[in-house]
């Protein structure tokens, strides 16, 4: 794995050390909040209603976070909303100590804590281009990215032994640990100015940067993609009626890993992708063997062989992000960058859910099997058309394209200036 970018910036150590931080926390409570609702209500109902809570804040606050991100110092937002989600994990820890926690009190904080994410992720990933060289910004999103795959590993395991172990306070409290320890990487960071033609966060710059995005179809193309991969082949869901199926009901925490792990290998082994210019053929190939490999998985009669096909969807669903984030990090004008960030976020968040609906409702309509192969088979079919009536996205090459020439000019004369 290219490890330069760590080594050439302080400032960014200070962010991927910050965020790995307070990821890992984060995916704690991730883990702890539903845990206590199936406590306090033992409801289906109640646990599913802590995703539907999540959904709108992250949808609303997803666009607005990106308006902010391009009308602020992007370090003072970052370093609010994180001071604000220590706050909401002091009030879980307080709630679960109460001799009858309060339902209410938890769906609250569910709600902001997906709030005060959605409006930090956007100035959080718009400062990586800021402090890192042009040439260095693939290794930087493959570094992200494999920070939050192992958090997304390591957290939920810490959190289910806390919660096993010692109980719901301390899970919260443990999250609320790593947020003062994170805050500490954050305020490290020196100051991000907001740019000097910069205007107020409104629905009028919300609205530029939807523009931008439609005018731009090698970035549309890369949004479209990663939403027709989630909504259509993102069958976490199923996994325990596939357990069942497979006779391997002590599989399915495998299950839900063994994509996070094969994403895990991708990224530590990504150090060839610097190598690689054509990113948006990189980025359309590997969503289609995202596809496929859902697909089989779909059909697959033997958990190892179930197993191994998560863990190459994961794989490829890694290096179908590396690539995009790199044509969005080397071609997206830095006035832009958190509007483009929130949009990101919207196809991150929305399709996975709306995966889930379709296929859940598929499974229950026609069958098991059918609803995972098909939804795979057709994510991979989406990619290659997408890629067709979108070719300027196929034909991206980092070497050629205008946006990624003046954004690398553009910061050869400011290292000049400067």
């Amino acid at each position: 794995m290219d490890l330069s970018p760590l080594r050439a910036s302080s400032q960014y150590r200070k962010l991927f050390f910050g965020g790995a931080i307070s990821f890992l926390g984060s995916m704690v409570t991730y883990v702890a909040i539903p845990f206590q609702v199936k406590e306090l209500t033992d409801s289906f109902t109640a646990v599913g209603l802590v995703g539907l809570l999540q959904l709108v804040p992250l949808i609303l606050a997803g666009l607005w976070g990106g308006a902010i991100a391009d009308a602020l110092d992007k370090r003072r937002v970052v370093l609010i909303c994180e001071a604000f989600s220590l706050l909401f994990s002091l009030v879980l820890v307080a709630n679960a100590l109460l001799p009858e926690p309060q339902l209410w009190v938890v769906y609250l904080c569910a709600m902001l804590f997906a709030t005060a994410d959605a409006l930090q992720r956007p100035s959080a990933e718009a400062i990586t281009p800021l402090v890192l060289d042009h040439e260095q910004l693939p290794a930087g999103a493959a570094l992200n990215m494999s920070r939050m795959t192992a958090g997304a590993i390591i957290g939920p395991a810490i959190g289910g032994t806390i919660l096993a172990t010692w109980g719901t306070p301390w899970a919260y409290g443990v999250d609320a640990a790593t947020y003062v320890i994170s805050l500490g990487f954050f305020l490290a960071l020196r100051r991000i100015p907001k740019a000097p033609d910069s205007e107020r966060a409104s629905i009028k710059r919300i609205g530029q940067g939807l523009n931008y995005a439609w005018t731009r179809k090698d970035l549309l193309g890369t949004y479209l993609i990663d939403f027709a991969a989630m909504t259509l082949a993102f069958p976490y869901a199923l996994f325990p009626f596939v357990a069942q199926a497979l006779d391997a009901e002590w599989a399915l925490g495998w299950l839900y890993a063994a994509g996070a792990v094969g994403g895990l290998i991708a990224a530590t082994t990504s150090g060839w992708v610097h190598r690689v210019h054509r990113h948006g053929r990189g980025l359309v190939i590997a969503a289609v063997c995202w596809g496929i490999a859902i697909g089989f998985f779909g059909l697959a009669t033997n958990i190892w062989w179930a197993l191994g096909l998560l863990a190459i969807a994961g794989g490829a669903d890694m290096i179908s992000g590396i690539f995009r984030m790199s044509m969005w990090n080397q071609t997206v004008p830095d006035e832009l960058r958190g509007r483009m960030a929130g949009l990101e976020l919207l196809s991150f968040t929305t399709g996975p859910q709306l995966g889930q609906i379709r296929s859940g409702l598929m499974a229950q309509a026609v069958s098991l099997r059918f609803s995972i192969a098909s939804g795979g088979f057709l994510a991979a079919g989406a990619a290659a058309i997408i890629a067709v009536f979108l070719p300027t996205m196929w034909r991206y090459d980092v070497r050629t394209s205008e946006h990624a020439i003046a954004q690398r000019e553009a910061r050869q004369t400011s290292a000049t200036t400067t």
